[in-house]
This record gives structure tokens, sequence and C-alpha cells, in this order.
């Protein structure tokens, strides 16, 4: 195990944590008593205290025991946007014995027909906007019970923010057996049973994305999500005079740790957007005077990028940070300026509910994974021989901690190549390709499937991204291979322009630009001006999309083509 990164290691921390044996939703329990007067969640103007929310997980939990027939061990999809009822409905499904199967609320119909069937749900607790995609499951799959919540519920009618539709929409009623309105369960006023679950049992359970085939579900335990969410509270000093601003997606597992476990272990305040709005968040940051601030690359250009930026006050912001795609340096020597705050960047997974890496908040590098979390050995093998690697060279992250999951739900076949024996310790085989530097940072170099063969030579999009970023007139950018005669595969950029620079700039320009900034075998030789790029629920562009589209298209022109040669 590497060490190197332990003189960089922030003082007032120990290099060791001890991870509680408590469930996650005792620690709300924990600060309902501790805090009770404090204001959990502030939702568009909506204050809900620690009290209410710990009264209301209760009343939810009782009527998912008694009337839904919720058991210890039973998987309970998790169908909604970020709000109050995602939060309550999270602890709450724990509190019942639950085990949380968080649903990115961008699936549609047959997709979460997969998470039903998959984890053998019966119970879902969805958003009132969602009901069109998860009811005509009810019954032809093993889904029996939907438990339905309107937004708006908990939005004062005389709110003074820009309330996004989907959360100012009034409660509708559903006749529909087996769908009970959020209200009713909460008017029940019943009690949960004490389950008796500990700290090896399972309790959240989210799905990988499913770029390398179906999603798998990852099983993590109340341990595994204690060992991060302590971590982040530690790391981040998220204290509870913490206000943390929580507009990543709650169903991703950085929104999870971040913007609700930490927070609520802490008993810090969370403001909470259903839907990302640049300004909103501006106005929110100076109203509510945040301190934490955890997003995703996307998000960050998308603020920076605000012509009225500058009328928001931010002094109060004390820590940035995110992951799922590393930040253009350009983008974070932007925001310094703006904020007098260094992005720190993360790395993790739905595997390792959220961070394996963080960056020391005293010492971050941008365009960096960090270095091994509280009790995380990380190593970088050779995808194929598995031999350890040393500093700056290439290969296949693996890591060890206690973050890191049981396994794949009900894939034995998938479980036996995820991990590997190393140094009498289990890893999980990332998949990742990364490098690390002599001081022992962690850099993430790329997906392997995502790497582009030209002509014989490795080119990673992340890094061609990285250095595209730095042209002044680009907002977006997005780099794919597709196929060449010549070379296998070359280079293709898809580029958000800034507004300014709409009609200014040609592609041509962007590719000249390009050469004189990275090895001729990495330049873009084909530019695509593009209005937006595909995004993932959680933000993350979706390159994949843009591979597959370009590929489509190739294959009409080719059938084109040949019929007019026929």
């Amino acid at each position: 195990m590497n060490e190197k990164h332990f003189e960089f290691w922030p003082k007032r921390l120990p290099k060791s944590l001890l991870v509680p044996d408590t469930t996650i939703d005792d620690n709300l329990a924990v600060t309902a008593r501790r805090y009770p007067a404090r204001t959990a969640i502030y939702y568009y103007g909506t204050e809900v205290s620690y009290r209410r929310l710990w009264d209301e997980v209760n009343r939810i939990a009782g009527f998912l025991q008694q009337n839904l027939g919720v058991k210890k061990g039973d998987r309970v999809i998790l169908y909604m946007q970020n709000s109050p009822q995602y939060m309550i409905g999270f602890y709450a499904i724990l509190l019942a014995g639950g085990v949380v199967v968080p649903v990115n609320p961008m699936n549609i119909t047959d997709e979460v027909m997969f998470y039903i069937q998959d984890c053998e749900a019966k119970t879902a607790v969805a958003g009132q906007e969602l009901m069109e995609r998860i009811l005509p499951l009810l019954k032809v799959t093993p889904l029996e019970n939907i438990l339905v919540g309107a937004y708006s519920d908990y939005i004062s009618p005389d709110a003074d923010y820009t309330v996004p539709d989907v959360a100012k929409e009034p409660r509708r009623a559903f006749a529909e057996p087996g769908v009970v309105a959020w209200s009713e369960a909460l008017l029940a006023g019943l009690d949960p049973s004490s389950v008796g679950a500990v700290s090896n049992d399972i309790a959240v359970m989210p799905y990988t994305s499913g770029t390398t085939g179906r999603p798998k579900g990852c099983v993590h335990t109340h341990k595994t999500v204690q060992a991060n969410t302590v971590g982040a509270v530690l790391w981040s000093n998220i204290t509870p005079s913490a206000v943390v601003l929580t507009t990543l997606p709650l169903f991703h597992v950085t929104g999870l740790i971040h913007s609700m476990s930490a927070p609520i272990y802490s008993g810090s305040t969370m403001v909470v957007m259903t839907r990302w709005n640049r300004d909103l968040a501006g106005e929110l940051i100076e109203r509510t005077g945040a301190t934490h601030w955890t997003n995703i690359a996307t998000m960050v250009v998308d603020f920076l990028a605000n012509p009225n930026l500058s009328k928001y006050d931010l002094a109060t912001l004390a820590a940035i940070g995110g992951g799922g795609a590393p930040l253009p340096q350009a983008v974070g020597e932007k925001l310094y300026e703006l904020t007098s705050v260094r992005y720190a960047e993360g790395y993790g997974l739905s595997e390792t509910i959220s961070q394996t890496h963080f960056n020391p908040p005293d010492r971050p590098k941008l365009q960096c994974m960090g270095v091994p979390s509280f009790d995380v050995d990380a190593r970088v093998v050779d995808p194929q021989s598995l031999r350890e690697l040393g500093p700056g060279e290439e290969g296949e992250v693996i890591v060890s901690g206690p973050q890191v999951f049981q396994g794949y739900w009900h894939r034995d076949e998938d479980n036996q190549k995820a991990f590997v024996e190393f140094d009498g310790k289990r890893f999980f085989r990332t998949g990742d390709i990364a490098k690390y530097d002599e001081e022992g940072y962690f850099f993430i170099v790329d997906r392997v499937k995502r790497m582009i063969n030209a002509a014989g030579f490795k080119v990673w999009p992340t890094e061609v991204e990285s250095i595209l970023y730095k042209h002044p007139d680009v907002e977006q950018a997005c780099v794919i291979g597709i196929p060449d005669e010549r070379r296998g595969e070359t280079v293709k950029a898809f580029i958000v322009l800034r507004p300014s620079s709409e009609g200014q700039v040609q592609e041509q320009d962007i590719i000249d630009w390009a050469k004189g900034q990275m090895a001729a075998y990495k330049y873009p030789r084909v530019v695509e001006f593009v209005k937006d790029l595909p995004m993932s629920g959680s933000g993350k562009i979706l390159w994949r999309k843009l591979q597959e589209l370009e590929l489509e298209k190739r294959n009409q022109a080719a059938q084109a083509s040949t019929q007019k040669e026929a």
C-alpha cells in the first residue's frame, strides 16, 4: 500500500476511521434529539425542522409496515426527484426494515420494470409526476403498492422563489387499487415496530448505470454507507452550522452521501432544489448563506456561464467539490477567481457508495481524483496481467476499503469478475484507467471501454476534452471515437459554444486551435457544433449516446449510398 499521500493528509484528521455500528436511520434519530428545532430541509422557502422530519419518517415507516406490508429485507423502489418526500421516504424505508432501491426519475416504464423485476420490489414510493410511467406496472409485475407524493405539499403558496412546474403541481387523486396518497399515510399516524436492524444488514441498493450491459444492483449495508457518510462529514468539515446546497440528484450515490446522509449525520441544513436552475442556485446561496456545495462538472460550467452571476453574493461558500467527471482546469481557475475556494474533486462509484478518493481540502489538485480516503487501499494494475504499476504508469484502479459493496444482486458470474485477491485483500476492479504521481495523488485517465485507438495510439477522450475547455469560445465538449478508413478510429468533438461565440467561430477554427494544443494523434479531426449535449439524470454527459447516434448516422449514410449505386 502506497503511503506517500499521508504527507498531505489534513493535519486535523486521523488516517484511520472507526465506522459506527449503528444504522443509517439512527443517524437521523440522534440528530433529531440533538437539534429538534434546527432546520433540516429548506425547500423553496419552506422550513422543515429535524423534529418534524423525524416525526414524518416515523409515520411513513409505520404505514409502510402496517398498511403496505413492508418487512425486514424487502426491497422498496424510491422513484422521486429531490424533495422533502425523497428524504423522508429514504429514511422511512430504512426505519421500516426495508432496503432502499433508488431509481433515476428519468427512467421510463420499461426501465423501471427491469428494476422492479430484478429486485422483486412489491412496494414503491413515487413522485406523482412519474405515475404515468410506474402505474402500468402495478399488479403486472411484483409491484403491489405505490405510495405517491406531490412535492407541492411542502411548498408555501406564497413562496417567492422560481419554483419549477413539477414542484408546484397541485396534488392529484389516484383511484387505482394499491395506490395511496402521501397525505393519507401521514394522517394515519401509525408508529413503526422495531425490526432489530444491525449494521451488516442490507440498507441501500443503487443500480449501476448500465454502460456495460444491463444495470446491476450494488448491495450496500448500513456499515458501508456509514463509512462514507462519516468520512464525508469529517473530510469536508460539515458541522451542525453548515448549510448544504442540495443540487445533485439524491438517487445518485454522490448526492445521497454528500447532499443528504452527511448533512443529516451532522445536523446541517439542506437547501433542496428539485430541478437545477443556475439563477436560483445563486439566489439560494446568497439568501440561505450556503457553505457547502457538492456538484458535478457540467453544473459548475453552467453556473459560471450565467451572465447574471455578478448579482449574487457567494461569500459564504467555504467548500465546493464534486465528482463524476474531471473539472476542466480553466473552469476550476474561474471558480477560484469568483469564490476564492479551490474546487476539490473526489472519485467513487455506485459500487463504493460514492468516494474512495478525496482531494485534501487544503491542497487540492485540479483534474485529480485525489488521495485514497480513510482506510482505502488503492492500487494501479495492468488490466490483463494484474501486475502492480508504479508512479506515472497508466492502468486499472483497484480498491479495497470499508465502503466497497458486498457484491451485485444475484449476479454470481459478475461478482467473480468484479473482485480480485491482492496481497491477501479483496479488491474491487473499477474498470477505470488512472495513474498516480510521486506524491500519491491519483489522476483518472478514462474508462477502459472509452479509449479511442487512433492509428495504434491510445487517445483518452477525457484528456482531449480537458484541453478543449481551455478554448475561450467552448462552453461544453464531449469527445468520441468514430470509424476512419485510414486510422481505424479518429477523434470527433461535439462542442457547445458560448452564446456570445455562436456564428463567430467555425468548426475548422477549433480544429486548427487544437492542433497546437496536443499531440498530432490526439487532436479532433472532426468537430460538430451542437446546441446541447445529452445528459444523464446525475448531470453526466452521455458520451455513449453520442457514439450510438454517430454510428447510426453513418450506417444510414452507407445504406443510402448503396441504394443510390444500385
